[in-house]
């Protein structure tokens, strides 16, 4: 396709950005939100009700990635317990290996399969700015109590810094002068 891809991608790239100028103008509460992709996880955990702990593991990985349970069945004359839950796509990374220590293999992989999108309720761009947020979170408040905890931020510049785009990090926090402990002679 050769130089034609280039011009559609900067084509669609104008015209997002040009419909967001439009959206923003024409509202003046605008804020921007992130879309994520939702990943339907099926699991199947063998429950030994001697030792017990093994559902209430499974479940903190499942709430730990931001996951929410769907169903729970267990198949009746057994005891493999069958659970269903919707994840983000991008905390399932790792899921299948965490699952397998936290329930000393008792689980099966899970089976993920695409369910939808769904709309982060956070502003990644969020600034404090009225009486009442200052308050809440202080001057410079926000950028330690708020900021950590937003997710759709820590996507983004998840995002920004894996593209090589500026995350406003510091690299270098404490630079010093190199020295040598050689005598110059």
């Amino acid at each position: 396709l050769g130089p034609i891809s280039g011009q559609v991608m900067f084509a669609v790239k104008e015209g997002i950005r040009t419909g967001f100028e439009m959206h923003k103008e024409a509202n003046s509460n605008f804020q921007v939100r992130l879309c994520e992709g939702i990943y339907l996880c099926q699991l199947q955990c063998h429950v030994d009700l001697h030792s017990g702990d093994t559902l209430g593991k499974l479940y903190s990985v499942i709430s730990k990635r931001r996951g929410k349970v769907t169903n729970e069945d267990m198949w009746e004359g057994t005891s493999i317990f069958t659970i269903d839950a919707l994840i983000p796509v991008v905390e399932c990374f790792g899921l299948a290996d965490d699952l397998r220590k936290q329930t000393s293999g008792a689980a099966s992989t899970p089976q993920l399969v695409f369910s939808h999108w769904e709309i982060l309720n956070e502003n990644p761009f969020f600034k404090a700015t009225t009486v009442e947020e200052l308050e809440e979170y202080g001057e410079n408040g926000y950028e330690t109590s708020y900021m950590k905890n937003n997710v759709a931020r820590k996507y983004m510049m998840l995002v920004r810094k894996r593209k090589g785009l500026d995350s406003g990090e510091k690299i270098v926090v404490f630079a010093e002068k190199q020295r040598t402990l050689t005598k110059m002679k």
